[in-house]
């Protein structure tokens, strides 16, 4: 059987993967997996098993420092209390040039590490009530499923409360695509 050539989004995944002593499973789709609802229902899984990996910044001396928030895909993201986890009253939602440039990778594929920065990542709690969680691999129709410790040590995640329930409301603004929905990250930013 030949060799399949491994996309390069997915090897800079498994590298960074690798570098932790982690090896990953990537599987692909031939449809996206862009939305959280998208991802789950490729993998057969619940939304709030899908992670969603949300590109926010703060500007600091003219440039923009980058955050990453892992969160799960049946919640949403509150600004205020992740502002005050990261200490940064002004932070925004990236916009997606901004996110593909700060992360190196595709909306809609954003994993939770192999950034092409180094940024601070802040992980939803919600995501440890389930065994497994699915993330992105680094293009639009691929993902990994790890479980939500491996997932915290992957990404040098710190876990905080900074999400809202589907019951508690729903992050307001514009999504790193541009659109007014908050889009994923195995779903993507």
């Amino acid at each position: 059987m030949p060799d399949q050539q491994v996309h390069a989004a997915h090897q800079r995944v498994l590298d960074a993967a690798a570098r932790k002593g982690i090896e990953l499973d990537i599987r692909t789709f031939p449809e996206t997996t862009h939305t959280a609802e998208d991802a789950a229902s490729a993998v057969g899984a619940a939304v709030g098993q899908i992670v969603k990996s949300l590109v926010f910044v703060a500007e600091r001396d003219g440039r923009l420092e980058p955050f990453l928030v892992l969160v799960s895909g049946a919640n949403r993201v509150d600004v205020a209390r992740l502002a005050a986890v990261l200490g940064e009253p002004d932070v925004r939602r990236a916009n997606a040039r901004e996110a593909g440039e700060l992360t190196g990778f595709v909306i809609g594929g954003i994993p939770p590490m192999g950034h092409a920065r180094t940024m601070r990542v802040v992980m939803d709690p919600d995501l440890g009530r389930f065994p497994l969680v699915w993330a992105a691999a680094g293009t639009q129709n691929a993902v990994f499923a790890v479980p939500p410790a491996t997932l915290r040590i992957l990404a040098n995640a710190t876990v905080a409360p900074i999400a809202l329930g589907e019951d508690q409301g729903v992050e307001r603004g514009v999504s790193a695509s541009g659109g007014p929905a908050e889009v994923s990250a195995a779903t993507g930013a």
